[in-house]
């Protein structure tokens, strides 16, 4: 099995619950395949780069997950059917992810980030 990060974006008009009801059903998917949700985010309501079928704004959610191609191609083949869904990526991961994702991550900073400005401020100098 490989680890899985998929990132969908729903229509803005959806509720929070109608949103959360979309993400019990693709992690279904992957449940019923004998794999694992390894971790759910939802980002909330955000506005999009640009618009996407008349959207503003859309329910970013992401879900990594443990399970073989097979359950993958079958959430994809769903999101592509589903009028709720306006966009989603799938990218293979080479090991889970630890703690939260940058976008929740607002407060802290990644660690190669902090990295970079030490070398800035010694190179300043």
């Amino acid at each position: 099995m490989s680890i899985y990060e998929t990132v969908f974006i729903a229509r803005q008009e959806l509720s929070a619950q109608q949103v959360e009801e979309l993400t019990t059903q693709y992690s279904k998917i992957i449940t019923d395949a004998k794999g694992k949700v390894l971790k759910t985010e939802n980002w909330g309501l955000r506005t999009l780069a640009y618009r996407i079928q008349k959207n503003r704004k859309g329910h970013y959610v992401l879900i990594e997950s443990d399970v073989e191609s097979a359950a993958i191609q079958e959430i994809e083949r769903q999101m592509r059917l589903d009028e709720n869904v306006l966009r989603y990526l799938t990218t293979r991961l080479e090991k889970p992810t630890e703690g939260p994702s940058v976008i929740l991550d607002k407060g802290g900073e990644r660690e190669d980030k902090r990295e970079d400005k030490k070398f800035d401020k010694k190179e300043a100098a």
